[in-house]
């Protein structure tokens, strides 16, 4: 090597900002978790449907080229350019499982069955600025029906929502689907003379409700008010009749489905639109009360506005409704895990043609963060068997041990690092959880015996129990070879 050049540095171990390892137990929870997802969705008639993690940047549709490169929000790269054949094709990896449904509706829509009812569950990316809790990849959980304008397919996807929390360990009371609708939200708007400039505006402030109430969004919404810091926000500028069909619309929530569209249909007075969108709503909750979906699994509620100006009729979101600790120690509730709604122009960028769509997402890190402070998540994950190594020439007999667990349904390995510490051994199966080791030295072998630890036992007996009945019951048993499945599987229960 010359003197001049440069030894290389070693590359950093170090996982990329905005991007995480998950190890056995996040994987294994969250594949539990999203197989009973899909288990519902799937006997609801729904089709899985996985698409290519790469899209192009035109099939996309949010994001779009500009000189050099697309916009931050996506992972992009442009393809070498074919001779003669100009420049390359600009790719991205997919920013939500959305977005390529709408490519594979189009692609194939003389294939598939129309209305197409698919579910999603896999990785997305986006090109942010990561920052606490948010992350530049994350799991979606998506089910959607293309091609059905009926609002049965909004009110099948409450039904389905609410079916599957309760599927992944979400008690009834700690759980409530709430439905609203765009166009009641429109005849309101159209009701209050809004102009289309204040629209946005009036939105804006009618999102601020949960935190202001109805004398703020009332000030909001005409002259203004301080904030809790002293500082004046200017008010959209309505009149107080103006304001007033907006405040109706917000305060409509009535003790029962029944009593909450009267009070819609007074809010949207004389509109089209938003007597229109008041009937979908009566019908959704007619829906989902056949289908046995009762007012304590699902409401229509007018509080949910988030997101309204992606939706073009009914939308609606899962809440959980129990409290935890947040990282100050202070109760709260939970909050939002799952949205949706319905949309228009989910394939009209392909195809020309309106093609009307519903559907939900779930935020599965969010789920299961609230299965774990459930205590939901991990109760059936355990470590395997570890069968111990005494004597390394007899790893065959060690490894027909492990076979005859495994052929039985018991998750089991053998020790293959170094043997020769006993104790290595047993500190490498508490680091895997494992609930049981296997022991057979050549005595043991001699006799057709093999020793049976319960790590689970010992280790409660380690902490708990007195001398006495550390003596009356022990955690390791001999028995026959022969019985060694037989009394894992007692131990296992």
């Amino acid at each position: 090597m010359a003197k001049d050049q440069k030894k290389q540095p070693r590359p950093k171990a170090e996982t990329p900002k905005g991007f995480r390892d998950y190890f056995g137990a996040d994987v294994t929870e969250r594949k539990a978790m999203l197989d009973r997802i899909a288990e519902i969705y799937h006997r609801h008639g729904f089709d899985p449907l996985e698409t290519s993690a790469v899209e192009t940047v035109e099939a996309l549709g949010k994001f779009l080229p500009d000189v050099d490169r697309p916009n931050a929000g996506v992972f992009a790269w442009q393809e070498e350019a074919v001779p003669g054949g100009g420049s390359g094709d600009w790719l991205a990896l997919r920013y939500d499982l959305t977005a390529p449904l709408a490519r594979v509706a189009a692609q194939f829509r003389n294939d598939l069955p129309s209305p197409y009812r698919r579910y999603a569950m896999g990785p997305v990316w986006r090109n942010e600025k990561p920052g606490p809790g948010r992350f530049r990849q994350f799991y979606q959980c998506d089910a959607d029906t293309v091609g059905s304008a009926s609002v049965a397919a909004d009110a099948e996807i409450c039904g389905m929502l609410a079916d599957a929390l309760e599927a992944v360990g979400i008690a009834r009371g700690d759980y409530i689907v709430r439905i609203n609708n765009r166009k009641v939200l429109n005849g309101v708007l159209e009701a209050a003379e809004v102009r289309e400039d204040q629209a946005e505006d009036v939105l804006r402030q009618i999102d601020k409700f949960d935190k202001v109430g109805r004398e703020g969004v009332l000030a909001l919404l005409t002259e203004g008010r301080k904030d809790d810091s002293g500082a004046f926000i200017d008010g959209v500028g309505l009149s107080e009749a103006q304001a007033a069909p907006v405040l109706a619309f917000l305060t409509s929530k009535g003790d029962s489905n029944s009593e909450t569209l009267d009070n819609l249909r007074a809010a949207v007075g004389g509109s089209g639109i938003g007597a229109e969108g008041v009937e979908e709503l009566a019908q959704i909750a007619g829906m989902l009360a056949a289908m046995g979906v009762g007012e304590d699994r699902a409401v229509i509620d007018p509080s949910i506005v988030r997101g309204l100006g992606y939706y073009t009729g009914p939308v609606f979101e899962a809440e959980l409704t129990f409290e935890i600790l947040d990282e100050k120690g202070r109760k709260r509730q939970f909050g939002s895990v799952a949205g949706g709604g319905r949309y228009d122009g989910l394939v009209e960028r392909f195809t020309g043609q309106k093609v009307p769509a519903t559907g939900v997402s779930i935020g599965v890190d969010r789920l299961l963060a609230a299965l774990r402070a459930k205590g939901l998540a991990g109760a059936e994950d355990r470590g395997p068997v570890v069968v111990t190594v005494m004597d390394r020439d007899r790893m065959a007999d060690y490894q027909a041990m492990a076979a005859d667990l495994r052929a039985a349904g018991i998750r089991a390995e053998v020790y293959l690092g170094n043997p020769k510490n006993f104790g290595n051994q047993l500190k490498y199966a508490d680091k895997r959880s494992a609930p049981v080791a296997i022991i057979q030295g050549g005595d043991e072998a001699a006799r057709g015996v093999v020793q049976v630890k319960d790590l689970v036992l010992g280790a409660r007996i380690a902490r708990d129990a007195s001398h006495e009945e550390w003596k009356s019951q022990p955690a390791q048993t001999e028995v026959a070879r022969a019985d060694l499945v037989a009394e894992v599987r007692r131990i296992l229960g």
